[in-house]
This record gives structure tokens, sequence and C-alpha cells, in this order.
């Protein structure tokens, strides 16, 4: 084991760990180590000394209300009645894989179907391989025919947000292999410092920005990757359709689209484009029309912005009205599949990642899991009120108490917890404070390079212990038998909650989470234990632009 612990009585002996708690009760202090602890966020004046600590009045269970279990489909159902080959079948069993998930038995087929998919699902019930299995079998299973049609290879494209998820997904897709024991596909992640490689694998695995780097220093490559492209996943697509990430997520479909355009449009099958283009459309032109596709904006006015002209991706002289265009701009026969997944998909508004897919992909197919949004029947809560007297203790208390011999059982005798914090400088003080009082842990955040960050999650994989780390780790990182999670700063929003507790209980596993929150969380924690005990999504606790507080002090109470 590589955890070391006191008793809680030897921690509270120890006059260097209550140099650091009388610190925070004075703000003068000299020691600078919870400064920018974000946990530590109740004022100074208040007065208010007491805590409670409650669990969630749900017992934990590995079964619904109906007795059907909440992570298996029914025994009934196997991979090869889902309609995939026996070689990827053969090649799931090998890796301990008998049996499908509820949300893999239910996107398994809608993504062999063809269609664009939306795989909307709550963390750990194996989204991955959802969209993994279906998509290799078909790239396994191409045709003769297909191959001598077009000289291109088909490949699947799969983006995400960071370097560490791009990796994962590598991971999984080279643990399919077949009674050769060779992966079935070749994949390659390419992000980071990694650069292209000479020979293009089947799948491709990339962020955003590093494909854009790529395909936009030569508009002959661009146009020849495009063409390639047979298959596009979206992997985390809440994130990549937000913030930062949407211009070039955006920009990314409009040139995949464009693509699909120009091959509809040589199989006599467009109507956009006049006859006489057809054949004299050259990469001039296609990067004229790209221009125009990128300056496309998602429609977020009301229904009575409808009337405004824009320019029609006809290249036109006349423009379009704004319905027209939506409706011309769907003609063209569709050459390529689109599948967006993520844990947390809000739909209330055209803004969010949800209102964005059904307006840009309203056919697709929406597969969602039984507890999206909503809290893990398979998942203890722990709920802790601290104050700034009572925080720090708490804090121990919370790490300590996972160290229970039944849990040690359970999971083959390797204890793993992640302990959260908003901020890096909160990492790096828990961190010490967990150090001082025995107990080991390792760091993870931005602050840290790749190098480190991918080293400490092998060494937290391998070896277990405790984990403090920012919402850096809360997406994409699938560390199996992470026995609890602990929350030393509380969530600042319902999606981020989502996601760090969903780094436990996951694929039929069970698990619990401690929330240590102040009166400053009041809001968002009651708004997210309400929801758990009448059994309902989180939707009302979303928001992503603004503090949870002042969005209910703007619309009222919720």
């Amino acid at each position: 084991m590589m955890i070391l612990t006191r008793s809680s009585a030897s921690f509270l002996q120890n006059p260097q760990i209550r140099f650091f708690n009388h610190s925070l009760l004075n703000p003068s202090s000299p020691s600078s180590l919870f400064k920018s602890l974000s946990f530590f966020s109740l004022s100074i004046t208040q007065t208010r000394t007491n805590f409670s600590t409650t669990t969630n009045n749900v017992v934990p269970t590995s079964q619904d209300s109906n007795g059907k279990d909440t992570f298996f489909a029914e025994e009934s159902v196997f991979w090869n009645s889902l309609g995939l080959s026996d070689t990827i079948s053969r090649s799931l069993s090998n890796i301990g894989l008998n049996r499908p998930s509820l949300v893999q038995a239910s996107s398994v087929p809608a993504v062999l179907s063809g269609k664009d998919v939306i795989i909307a699902a709550e963390t750990g019930s194996g989204k991955t391989y959802s969209y993994l299995v279906p998509l290799i079998d078909k790239l396994l299973l191409q045709t003769v025919s297909d191959q001598e049609v077009s000289s291109t290879r088909k490949v699947l494209l799969v983006l995400c947000p960071n370097v560490q998820l791009c990796e994962q997904v590598v991971r999984m897709a080279s643990s399919l292999c077949g009674d050769n024991g060779e992966p079935i596909v070749s994949v390659a992640a390419i992000c980071g410092r990694q650069g292209w490689p000479h020979r293009e694998p089947d799948i491709i695995v990339t962020t955003p920005a590093a494909l854009l780097n790529y395909v936009d220093t030569d508009r002959d490559r661009r146009l020849e990757f495009t063409r390639g492209v047979k298959y596009v996943v979206f992997d985390e697509a809440d994130m990549l359709l937000c913030g930062s990430f949407q211009n070039k997520v955006l920009r990314l479909i409009n040139l995949l689209r464009f693509d699909e355009k120009l091959v509809s449009q040589a199989k006599g099958a467009a109507t956009e484009l006049p006859i006489e283009l057809e054949s004299s459309l050259s990469s001039h032109d296609a990067l004229e029309v790209e221009e125009e596709l990128e300056n496309e904006a998602i429609s977020e006015e009301d229904d009575d912005d409808d009337n405004e002209e824009i320019p029609d991706i006809n290249n036109e002289v006349e423009p379009v009205k704004r319905r027209d265009w939506r409706r011309v701009r769907k003609t063209y026969e569709r050459s390529k599949q689109y599948i967006f997944v993520a844990a947390t998909l809000p739909v209330n508004g055209k803004k969010t990642a949800g209102g964005i897919l059904k307006h840009m992909f309203p056919d697709a197919k929406w597969v969602s899991g039984n507890y999206l949004h909503c809290h893990n029947p398979r998942l203890e809560q722990r709920w802790i009120e601290v104050t700034v007297d009572t925080q720090v203790d708490e804090l121990i208390r919370a790490v300590k108490w996972g160290f229970r011999a039944e849990d040690l059982d359970s999971a083959g005798g390797i204890h793993r917890t992640m302990v959260f914090a908003n901020t890096v400088e909160a990492v790096e003080a828990v961190a010490k404070l967990l150090h001082h009082s025995g107990i080991e842990c390792l760091r993870y955040h931005k602050g840290c390079t790749l190098e480190e960050r991918a080293q400490t999650l092998v060494e937290f994989h391998e070896k277990g212990g405790v984990l403090v780390c920012t919402d850096a780790a809360a997406r994409g990182v699938d560390i199996p038998n992470v026995l609890h999670v602990v929350q030393a700063d509380f969530a600042t929003c319902a999606v981020d909650f989502l996601h760090r507790v969903g780094r436990t209980a996951r694929a039929g596993q069970f698990g619990v989470v401690t929330s240590m929150f102040t009166e400053s969380n009041r809001d968002l924690v009651d708004a997210v234990r309400r929801a758990g005990k009448l059994g309902q999504p989180v939707e009302t606790a979303f928001s992503r632009k603004r503090g949870f507080r002042n969005k209910l002090k703007k619309r009222g109470k919720v």
C-alpha cells in the first residue's frame, strides 16, 4: 500500500497542522498556504460554526425499481445480436466484455444504421465503445466494391478536447484485436507534440486545434483529407460545442459538409450548384465556398430573425431568406456519418450544446442513458457542511473515511480516492495538507506537464492512493475502481458536479462521493440534492455563463 495514515487525534496534536488551521481563522497570518484556496470561501465574518454530515436516503443498488440491472443490458442481448460481426464480438469477449451495457445495446444498432447519432448518457456507461465498436466493424467490413469505386481509404476521425482523452481512445481502440492477436485496425493519436503519420491510419484521434493546424497548411491536403473521412465522432461534444472550442469545431463541420456537397455533385445528386459548374469546380472554387461556409453562424436569435438575408452558399447573385437557406443546404446526398457523444448535454436553449445539435442535425438519432443528468443509483452520497473552523479537519476525516477494509477487499486490495479542488493553487494546498497529515497523494492539474500528467495517471492506475486534482481529471479519465470521490471544493456548476461524481460507480461498480460545501454553495447544493431526492434530472442547476447564485437571483426561487 502506498497510503500512510495517522489517526485524527494525532493530526489534531500536530502543531504544524494546527498552524495551518489557525492561519485560516486569522487572515493576517503570514502563512499563504491557503491564500488561494477557493473551498475556504466562507466569509471570515461568518459566525456560524455548526456543521452537518448527511448521506442520501437511497441505498446504492445495481437494480432499478423494476428489478432490472442499472448498467448491463438484458441477459438475452449479446454483441452478435446487435448486428456486429463475429470478429468484433470475439475481440470484445477476449478483453472481458461479454455483455453490452444498456447504452451500448441502444447505441450500436443506431450507429450501424449509418445515420447521424447523438449519444447522451451518464458517465461510466460505456459510451466510448458504443461508437468505437460499430465503427471499427464498419471499417473492418469494407467491401471490395467500395475500394474499387474510390482509391481513398475510409477513415474514422475522432475529435477530443484534450490529449489525455485522445490517448485513452487510442488505447481502447487498440485493445480490440483479431484472432492473430494484432489490433483489428490501425489507430493513432495526433496531438500534443506528435506529428502527422506518414501512413494514414484507419482511425485518427486528435484535437480540433491539431487537426486545423494540419489541414490549413495545404489546400489540396485539406480536400484530400476531408474526402477520406467517412465517420466523424465528437467526444465530449458539450465541451467541443461551447467556449473556445466552438469556432474550430463548427469550421471543421463546415469543411466536412462541403466535401459531402462535392461528392454529391459528382454523383449527379446535388441540386445546389448550377450544372455547368459541376465539372469545373476547382480547389480555388472550393476554398471560396468553404470561406462562405465558415461564416455561417448558428442561429441564436428568435424565429423573428428568420427574414434576415444572407449570402447563398450556391454563389448565386441574389440572397436567399434564412428559412430557404436552411432548406436548400439539406438537399445534397450525405456521404459522411456524424456522431456526437457526451455525458452532459443540456438542451434548454438554442445556445446550449444540445440546442446547437438539434439545429444542425435535426434528423439525427438520439440515444439517451437512463440516468442522464441524474443521480447514479449505484452511488452513495455524503454531504458535509463546513465552516472556516471545521473545513480542514473535515477534509482529513473525509479522506481517511474512505480507507475502509470492506472497500479494499472489493477493489482487490487497491484503494483509489480522487479529491477535487477548483484551482491549481487549491490542489497544491490540499496536497500539502494531506501530506502533513500522513497521507501521500498525487497531483493532477494544468500546471503539470503532459508527461507528468500521463505518468501520474499510470501510477494512480497501477498503485492506487489519493489523487488531488482539478476538473482537468473530471472528463475522459477512465480509471477503474475509484472507490471514493471527495469534493474539497464544491463544483461551481451542475455540469462539473456530474462529471466529478462520475469518476466513481462506473461500469456497474459502486462508489461513494463526499461533498463538502459552505453557505456560499448552498443554492447549488440544494438544487442538486432536491433533484436527487425527487429522482429528477439536475436540469434546473445547469449554468455555464454565470454563477448559479446570480442565476437564481434573476429567475427567483428554483
